[in-house]
């Protein structure tokens, strides 16, 4: 009895096999949704169908139906933004492409049939083979750590996604209130200068008042309707910045906002280590080191198929001559032959990616040393100048203002020194109202700026 050598499909095969990689199927939102949880203490939700988009819809609801809070802004801008769910995506991009990464390229069939008829007798040339890429079965581990990377990348960049939004929601929420606040300020001086103007009207009608002082008030009073005309456009602008970031049209856009920011913290904390916080932090940081590890391999990925990029092995068949005749059986294989391009260039290619990797990564580190320094030296400046307004010029102007009521009463001034003081007032009271504001900007960017760039602004 003669025993049958292993065919060459029966070592092949396993090689084949072996190759295939062994890749998780979750993306990794976990990862995503933890680093939301750890930075911002909100919760996330990749919605991938009606069900799952109508039981966020209910909660969205439920954080309209009060006067919306900066935190709950947050939150319903993390739950409601479509364009950070099509950030989302990208997580199933990349792990899509990791999968193609982790399955060898598909074999090849080779197939010949020809015939001839020759003396009266039909001869045959089949040819059959079976090619398998070893190049792609070799390489496949390395192809599959690239990816792994890729996705890595992505899940990073969602993360940076999400602090981004959140930063930029605070910021409009803060735009968004204060502009509320500094236009019931700009009604008041309205309306205090339209009485102005009135009460000037009449005593120039009685040759009580001068044309002079009456064209002054009469000023005024335009002045103030300009202003608040003004305030109610920077009104509806903050809203609509702060409307678009939280994803809502409809009814929705109805929801009430509260009626002052909040108050100017006692002193931000000396942060001397703010740089090295930050180098641990900052996620695009943490993406230029994954980019650098991506494309070290693919560099030596380069390298080691530099000569040969295809090789191509199976077991093959021939017959020739007649139909009954018997197949010759042995092993084909398929290669490029380096003649032209020895793949010099294509590692050149990959080299200057690696270094342009490199370079990347050391600029990145340097702006976000300086962008740490510049976002804390802007809070401290913000909040130095919020608190000068807050202890020092509003008690002034209250008490110039009582002191002037107490001259009025004595008849020492008349009404319209009285309300040129009242506008006054209210006019450092607003610009009061926008040092806070500005505080809370600067605290929302330093905020940003450890975790990562600050981003384009609000859409």
């Amino acid at each position: 009895m003669t025993r049958r050598r292993p065919g060459l499909m029966a070592l092949v095969l396993p090689l084949l096999l072996a190759g295939c990689a062994s890749v998780s199927p979750d993306p990794g939102f976990g990862e995503v949704q933890a680093a939301a949880r750890a930075h911002l203490g909100r919760d996330l939700a990749w919605t991938q169908d009606a069900a799952e988009r109508a039981a966020l819809r209910a909660q969205v609801s439920a954080l309209l139906s009060r006067p919306l809070s900066v935190d709950d802004a947050v939150q319903v801008a993390l739950l409601n933004n479509r364009g950070l769910q099509a950030a989302f995506q990208e997580l199933g991009i990349a792990h899509a492409e990791l999968l193609r990464a982790s399955r060898p390229a598909n074999p090849h069939v080779s197939l010949l049939n020809a015939s001839r008829l020759h003396d009266g007798v039909r001869e045959f040339k089949i040819e059959q083979a079976f090619l398998v890429n070893l190049v792609s079965a070799f390489t496949l581990p390395q192809a599959v750590a690239i990816e792994e990377r890729r996705l890595a990348q992505a899940r990073q960049a969602a993360i940076l996604s999400v602090l981004q939004l959140a930063a930029d929601t605070r910021k409009a929420w803060y735009q968004a209130v204060a502009a509320e606040e500094i236009l019931g300020y700009r009604k008041q001086v309205s309306e205090a200068a339209a009485v102005g103007a009135e009460l000037a009207a009449r005593m120039a009608r009685a040759g009580n008042w001068n044309a002079l002082d009456q064209a002054r008030e009469h000023r005024f009073s335009a002045e103030a309707a300009l202003g608040e005309a003004r305030a109610q456009l920077e009104r509806r602008q903050a809203r609509e910045r702060l409307i678009r970031l939280l994803g809502l049209w409809g009814d929705d856009i109805g929801f009430a906002l509260p009626q002052r920011l909040p108050a100017l913290p006692a002193e931000p904390a000396d942060r001397p280590e703010l740089e090295q916080l930050a180098m641990g932090r900052r996620i695009d940081l943490m993406m230029a080191r994954l980019e650098i590890e991506a494309q070290a391999r693919q560099l030596g990925l380069t390298r080691s198929s530099r000569f040969i990029n295809v090789l191509e092995l199976g077991p093959a068949r021939v017959l020739e001559g007649e139909r009954n005749a018997g197949y010759k059986r042995g092993v084909e294989v398929s290669f490029e032959l380096p003649l032209f391009d020895q793949g010099g260039a294509r590692l050149a290619r990959a080299q200057a990616i690696h270094q342009q990797a490199l370079e990347r990564a050391a600029q990145a580190a340097i702006e976000a040393r300086s962008q740490v320094r510049e976002a804390y030296d802007a809070l401290r400046t913000r909040w130095d100048i919020a608190r000068h307004h807050r202890d020092e010029l509003l008690p002034i102007s209250r008490r110039i203002a009582d002191e002037n009521l107490l001259r009025y009463n004595g008849m020492f001034i008349g009404v319209f020194e009285l309300l040129a003081d009242a506008r006054a007032q209210v006019a450092s009271v607003m610009e009061a109202i926008e040092a806070n504001r500005d505080f809370w900007l600067a605290q929302s960017d330093l905020d940003m700026a450890l975790l990562g760039p600050a981003g384009k602004g609000n859409p």
